[in-house]
C-alpha cells in the first residue's frame, strides 16, 4: 500500500511517462489546428506542425512550466522514445522507396544529391573557422571536429521532410518529386555514414565494430526474406499478419538497431537498409506499409515535427544581435549551397533551370539527423553549450520553414513542372517509363487484368509501373452486437471491413502472380458509392501521373458463353471515368473462358497467345497500336496488325504481307486510298520500323462496308485470343457504316460494341482504348 501511494499519490503528480504524454496530446491537438489553418493557404502539413511547436516553445521555457512538465529527468526518455520512432519510421521509408526509379536515374539522383551536398561542406567549411569562434562547447573541441559537424549540418537534407512535403502537396509521383525524394536519401544516407566514421574513428575497435554492424544488418536482411515467405504461407486466408507476428518482425528491428547502437554506431543506416531489402510482395509487406504507414504518419511524424520546434527558444536567439547574425549567416549559408550546388548539377544534367530552383529548396529542408549531430550522439567528439546548441536549432528549424514554405509557394505557381508530361501512350517513346492503374470491382476480374499487366512487363522493352486499385462499392454497413475484443480481428478503422472476402482473394491472386512472375504490382483501394466512386479513379490517377486506366467491363461471361450484365453502377462508373479520366482509358472485355488457352490464362499457361490489333483510323486506334507494341517484345505473345481499308472496284480481295517489295507498294497503294494523313504518316512510319524487320505480323482487308466488316471480323474471330481496338475518334468512317444499328454499349464505340456483344460469336477477349485528349477534360462532377 505504502509502494503504492508513493508511486501515485507523492507530490510529484507529474512524473517524466505523464508529462511526456501530455505533450505529445498538446503536439497534435495544436499542430492539427495549425494543419486546417494553413492549409487553407497552401502550406503543407510538416510545417505547419513546426510552428504549432514554435508557438508552445515560449511556455515551455517559463520556469514554473518547464520545471513542472521538462523535468530534467524525463531527457532519457525522450531519447528512447525518439529511438524507438526513429527506427520504425526509417525501416518504412526503406519499405516504401521506389528502388527501381533510382537505379534507372542513378546518374540523375547522384549528381543532384552531390551537388548540393558538396556546396554545402565547402560553405560550411569556410564558415566554420569563424563560428568555433563565437558558438561555444563545453569540451573545447578541436576545430577539424567543429568544422565537420558543421560541414555535415549545412549539407543535410532531411528525407522525413522531403517525403511529407512530396506527400502533402501531390507531387510524389512526378518525376522532379521521385528525383528529390531519391536524392534526399541519398544525401542523408551519406551524411549518416560519414558521422558515424567520424564519431568512431578513435575507437580501437571501430573497425571490428563497423564489421559486426553491417554482419548484423545483412543477417537481418536474410532472416526477413525467409520469415516473410513463412508468414505469408502461414496467413493464405488473412487479409493481414497477426498482431504478434507483426511484433516479431518489428522486435527483430529492434534487437538489432540495439546491438548497433551499442556498438557505437547509429543504426538509422541499418534501418533503412533492411526495409529497402525486405521483400516488396505479400501480406507481410502488405501489413507493414498499412500498420506502420497508419500510425507513422498520423502520430509520430506530426509528434517529431512538433516538437522540433518546441525545443527552440526563439526568444534567448533573438535578446542578442551577434546570435541573430550567426543564425542568419548559417540559414543563408545552407540556402545559397544547396541551390548554387543544384542548380550546377542540373544544368549539367540539362533539367531546366525553374526543376533546379524547385529541387535546391526542397534538398535544404532540414530537421532529423542533423538533430544528432549536434546533440547527444555527437558528444563523444564535442558538445554545445545551451546557447550554441539553441542557435544551431533555431537556423535548422528556421530554414525549414523558409525552405517549406517556398517550396508550396513553387508548387502552387508551377503547376506545369508537375503535371504529367503523357497522359497518353502514342507520344512516349519506348524508352519511357509507363505507369497503368488497373481497376478491378470483384476477384473474377483480375485474371484478365493481371495478364494485359504480365503481357506489358514480360515485354521487357519499357520500363512500366503497374497500380492495382480495388474499387469497393460502400453501402450501409450492417451493425453487429459483438464486442470489440471478441471480433477475430481488431483493425485499426473501421473502412477495413469493406470488401469482405474479395480482398482476400484479390490479394491471394495477386500474390500468386508476384510470386511466379517477379513482377511487383502496387496496391491502392477506393471505398465509396457508384455515383461519385470515378471520382477516386480520375483524382488517383491524376495523383499517379499514369497513362492509362484499366477498366473492366460491367458484363461478364457465362458457362454458355453469353454475358451477363452485373450492377449498372460499374457501367455508369466506367462511362464516367472514359469521359472524365485524365489520361487514356482501357476497358477489357473477357470473353473466350472455353478456349484453352484463352488470354485470361496467360499467367498459367506457357503457350504463345496470338492477339490481333485492329485499325480502322483515328486516334484511339492509334493509342491501341501504341499499346501493342509494348507488348510485342513479350515471349508469350504474337502479334498482329489488321488494317481495314475501303477497297476500290478493282480491289475486292484479301492482301496479306509478302514479299518486302510487295510489302512496299502495298503501303504506298494503303497510303493513295487513306484520306488521314495523320494515319497515314503514322502507319507508314509504324511499317517501315516494326513489319519490315519480322517484329510484328501486318495484314490488310479490304471491305466496302460495315456489313463485310462484320463478315471479316467472324473470319478472324477464333484466330485470336485477344482482340485490341481503339474505341472511336474516326468520325463517319464507311468502314463502319450500318455497324451500329444494333449498339448495346455506346461507351465502347462501334467495333467494340459489335466484338463484346453476346450475339457475335467469338472467342477472344477485347481490349477498348480510347486516347486521352485535351477535350475530353472535365470537371468531376455531373
Amino acid at each position: 500500500m505504502d509502494a503504492t501511494h508513493s508511486m501515485f499519490c507523492n507530490n510529484d503528480l507529474v512524473n517524466p511517462l505523464s508529462s511526456m504524454g501530455m505533450q505529445v496530446s498538446c503536439i497534435l491537438v495544436v499542430s492539427h489546428i495549425f494543419n486546417v489553418v494553413f492549409r487553407t493557404v497552401g502550406q503543407p502539413g510538416p510545417i505547419a506542425q513546426i510552428l504549432a511547436g514554435l508557438a508552445l516553445g515560449p511556455m515551455s521555457h517559463i520556469p514554473y512550466i518547464k520545471a513542472t512538465f521538462f523535468p530534467a529527468s524525463s531527457i532519457n526518455y525522450y531519447e528512447v522514445v525518439s529511438f524507438f520512432c526513429r527506427i520504425n519510421f526509417m525501416f518504412l521509408f526503406g519499405l516504401e522507396m521506389n528502388m527501381h526509379y533510382a537505379m534507372r536515374n542513378l546518374r540523375r539522383v547522384n549528381f543532384v544529391a552531390c551537388g548540393g551536398a558538396l556546396m554545402g561542406a565547402v560553405f560550411g567549411l569556410s564558415v566554420s573557422f569563424y563560428l568555433h569562434q563565437e558558438l561555444n562547447t563545453l569540451d573545447n573541441a578541436p576545430l577539424y571536429y567543429f568544422s565537420m559537424i558543421i560541414m555535415l549540418v549545412v549539407s543535410y537534407t532531411s528525407s522525413p521532410m522531403v517525403i511529407r512535403l512530396a506527400a502533402e502537396l501531390r507531387f510524389a509521383a512526378s518525376d522532379v518529386g521521385r528525383t528529390a525524394v531519391s536524392s534526399a536519401l541519398v544525401t542523408e544516407m551519406g551524411c549518416l555514414l560519414l558521422f558515424n566514421v567520424m564519431v568512431n574513428w578513435r575507437k580501437e575497435n571501430h573497425i571490428s565494430s563497423g564489421f559486426l554492424c553491417l554482419v548484423i544488418t545483412v543477417v537481418v536482411v536474410y532472416l526477413n526474406r525467409h520469415l516473410a515467405v513463412w508468414l505469408n504461407a502461414r496467413n493464405r486466408n488473412q487479409k493481414y499478419l497477426k498482431a504478434p507476428e507483426l511484433l516479431l518482425i518489428l522486435f527483430i528491428l529492434l534487437t538489432s538497431s540495439m546491438i548497433i547502437e551499442i556498438c557505437g554506431y547509429n543504426s538509422i543506416i541499418s534501418c533503412f537498409t533492411i526495409g529497402l531489402l525486405f521483400p516488396k510482395e505479400g501480406k507481410t509487406a502488405r501489413t507493414l506499409l498499412h500498420k506502420l504507414g497508419y500510425s507513422i504518419y498520423n502520430f509520430v511524424l506530426p509528434v517529431y515535427f512538433g516538437y522540433l520546434g518546441l525545443q527552440c527558444d526563439l526568444i534567448n536567439v533573438f535578446k542578442s544581435l551577434q546570435r541573430v547574425a550567426n543564425m542568419a549567416i548559417l540559414i543563408l549559408l545552407s540556402i545559397g549551397s544547396k541551390l548554387g550546388g543544384t542548380l550546377i548539377a542540373t544544368r549539367y544534367l540539362k533539367i531546366p533551370t525553374s526543376e533546379g530552383i524547385f529541387l535546391g529548396f526542397i534538398l535544404n529542408t532540414r530537421g532529423y539527423a542533423d538533430l544528432l549531430f549536434i546533440g547527444a550522439a555527437a558528444k563523444q567528439v564535442i558538445t554545445f553549450d545551451s546557447e550554441a546548441y539553441n542557435v544551431l536549432l533555431v537556423s535548422i528549424v528556421l530554414n525549414t520553414i523558409i525552405s517549406g514554405v517556398v517550396v508550396a509557394f513553387l508548387v502552387r505557381g508551377e503547376d506545369k513542372m508537375f503535371t504529367s508530361n503523357y497522359t497518353a501512350i502514342e507520344p512516349q517513346q519506348m524508352e519511357d517509363e509507363l505507369r497503368i492503374l488497373a481497376c478491378v470491382y470483384d476477384p473474377r476480374q483480375v485474371s484478365a487484368i493481371l495478364a494485359t499487366v504480365l503481357a506489358i512487363h514480360g515485354s521487357g522493352v519499357s520500363p512500366s509501373t503497374t497500380y492495382l486499385m480495388h474499387l469497393i462499392e460502400l453501402v450501409k454497413k450492417i451493425k453487429s452486437n459483438l464486442l470489440y475484443h471478441e471480433k477475430e480481428t481488431a483493425d485499426l478503422s473501421d473502412d477495413e471491413d469493406y470488401g469482405g472476402n474479395d480482398v482476400v482473394e484479390i490479394n491471394n491472386s495477386l500474390d500468386t502472380f508476384t510470386a511466379e512472375t517477379k513482377i511487383l504490382v502496387h496496391q491502392r483501394r477506393a471505398v465509396s458509392s457508384f455515383p461519385s466512386l470515378y471520382e477516386d479513379v480520375c483524382n488517383e490517377a491524376e495523383d499517379l501521373q499514369v497513362s492509362i486506366v484499366l477498366l473492366p467491363f460491367h458484363k461478364h461471361q457465362r458457362i454458355d458463353g453469353k454475358l451477363e450484365s452485373g450492377k449498372e453502377g460499374i457501367r455508369i462508373t466506367n462511362q464516367k471515368v472514359l469521359r472524365h479520366a485524365p489520361c487514356s482509358v482501357g476497358i477489357i472485355v473477357e470473353r473466350g473462358l472455353a478456349r484453352v488457352p484463352g488470354f485470361s490464362q496467360l499467367v498459367a499457361s506457357e503457350g504463345i497467345q496470338n492477339i490481333a490489333t485492329l485499325f480502322f483510323g483515328g486516334p484511339d486506334d492509334r493509342e491501341a497500336i501504341a499499346w501493342s507494341l509494348r507488348i510485342a517484345g513479350s515471349p508469350r505473345v504474337n502479334l498482329t496488325i489488321i488494317r481495314f481499308l475501303l477497297t476500290s472496284s478493282s480491289q475486292n480481295e484479301q492482301i496479306e504481307s509478302g514479299q518486302s517489295e510487295e510489302k512496299e507498294i502495298l503501303m504506298s497503294l494503303s497510303g493513295e486510298e487513306t484520306v488521314n494523313e495523320i494515319d497515314n504518316t503514322f502507319m507508314v512510319d509504324f511499317y517501315n520500323r516494326y513489319v519490315t524487320s519480322g517484329q510484328i505480323g501486318y495484314v490488310e482487308k479490304f471491305v466496302k462496308h460495315g456489313a463485310e466488316t462484320v463478315d471479316a471480323l467472324k473470319e478472324i474471330g477464333d484466330m485470336y485470343s485477344l482482340f485490341i481496338v481503339g474505341k472511336g475518334g474516326r468520325g463517319q468512317s464507311s468502314l463502319t457504316i450500318g455497324m451500329s444499328d444494333w449498339e448495346e454499349c455506346p461507351e465502347l464505340g462501334t467495333v467494340g460494341d459489335v466484338l463484346a456483344s453476346s450475339d457475335f460469336d467469338i472467342h477472344g477477349s477485347v481490349l477498348i482504348v480510347q486516347q486521352h485528349r485535351d477535350v475530353k477534360k472535365g470537371l468531376l462532377h455531373d
